[in-house]
């Protein structure tokens, strides 16, 4: 009898052994028992789900077999170039642990495909990383953004309110990162409220060597900022993992090509060519394109001259953009910067505490970034008399926190 009773309570301990270690992940094979050990099936899962829209199973499940799951990984190793197997092979899963981007590869972040920003002044404001002395994050944002610009028909200003079209940010997020490697940075495309943001994991170690350098993955998420999506192209900068050795310039020619469908150099009509002009700083960019060249004379005068955060607008029936810290200057129809302005420009002035700028015109325009705001007002609105019709110039005096308007030989 105690016999008996001895081997049915090791029976019993025998079934119930099992039980006592439940995994988090529960494979379920459908079609053929899986190969892989349970961390890289995590990994992958995950790695799906996040940049190529796996559907996710209940109580946290792993489906390894199913074609969903399958599809996938062919879809992210046709992405990348690999033998579209479907099978986690060590090739497929390398890839998959590499520091990279956080915007999808084959799936919309946000806004619709294509969009683009419908101005060529994009404002910014930069935040700071606690690896780097502030002067270095400055320069490594401006000179980020300066990659683009150099390539299109954009000009960057940075300002210093609260309010910008593109705000670069040091930390999580309602899409948060993943801690150290993995997740390096992501960025919304253009639109209103978070379009153009761009957010970087603070729990990286941001360098200006190899591992991580800011100024390339910068370069690369304002790229999503402006509108651009993954590339397949492992020479794009738009390739979505790092890779630390790149060019000089960071772009391909694909790169190039595409930045130009969403924002064309007007007036050139070769740009690749000139993009791969001599690298002297004189030169880079374009500090006097033949376009300005053939515009311009020894006696040239402006109509009206102010700066607009940190760079310098030139007016004359035409618009001259000088960042005050960058040697290219853009320039063009006022109408390919600020369409709403359909007119020569006679007197201009902009207001530091307020990140705004006035444009005058018989009437004027309030600008804020590169936005003209609601409609031209009067010239009354400042104060003058019906008799005032034009201003010749102004000038705000930010010590005093006086405009001073000139009319002829008289001033108010």
């Amino acid at each position: 009898m105690q016999a008996m009773l001895l081997f049915c309570c090791v029976l019993v301990l025998l079934r119930l052994g099992p039980c006592f270690t439940a995994p988090t992940f529960i494979l379920e094979v459908e079609s053929y028992p899986s190969t892989e050990p349970q961390a890289d099936l995590k990994l992958a899962t995950e790695y799906l789900q996040k940049f190529y829209n796996l559907p996710k199973k209940p109580s946290g499940r792993i489906r390894r077999s199913g074609p969903s799951f399958t599809s996938k990984v062919k879809d992210m190793q046709s992405f990348f170039g690999l033998n579209a197997t479907g099978v986690l092979d060590s090739e497929t899963l390398e890839v998959m642990r590499s520091p990279r981007c956080g915007v999808p590869d084959v799936e919309e972040y946000s806004n619709a495909q294509g969009t683009r920003w419908n101005k060529n002044i994009i404002t910014y404001i930069g935040r700071y990383t606690r690896d780097l002395p502030r002067s270095t994050v400055d320069f490594l944002l401006e000179t980020a953004f300066r990659v683009w610009a150099r390539a299109s028909s954009l000009t960057f200003v940075r300002m210093h309110s609260h309010n910008a079209d593109i705000m670069v940010e040091f930390h999580g997020d309602l899409y948060p990162f993943d801690g150290p490697r993995g997740t390096l940075a992501h960025a919304f495309g253009p639109g209103l409220g978070v379009g153009g943001d761009t957010h970087f994991d603070d729990d990286e170690r941001w360098t200006t060597g190899k591992t991580f350098n800011l100024h390339v993955v910068a370069a690369h998420e304002f790229g999503h900022a402006l509108g651009l999506k993954h590339s397949r192209n492992p020479e794009s900068l738009m390739y979505p993992t790092y890779k630390s050795s790149r060019g000089a310039s960071l772009l391909a020619s694909e790169d190039v090509a595409n930045i130009n469908t969403l924002y064309p150099v007007r007036g050139h009509s070769n740009y690749l060519s000139r993009y791969n002009w001599s690298s002297h700083p004189w030169l880079s960019g374009s500090l006097f394109p033949q376009l300005m060249q053939k515009k311009c004379a020894p006696d040239l005068t402006f109509d009206a001259v102010t700066t607009i955060g940190e760079a310098t607008f030139f007016f004359r029936k035409y618009l001259w953009i000088k960042h005050n810290e960058q040697y290219d200057i853009k320039e063009g129809p006022i109408t390919n910067f600020m369409p709403k302005l359909k007119t020569s420009i006679d007197a201009a002035f902009w207001v530091p505490r307020r990140s705004t700028a006035y444009l005058i015109h018989s009437i004027f325009w309030t600008v804020k970034g590169s936005f003209a705001k609601g409609k031209p007002r009067s010239l009354s609105h400042f104060g003058f008399p019906a008799s005032v019709q034009d201003i010749d110039a102004a000038v705000h005096i930010v010590k005093t926190g006086r405009t001073l308007f000139f009319i002829q030989d008289n001033y108010w």
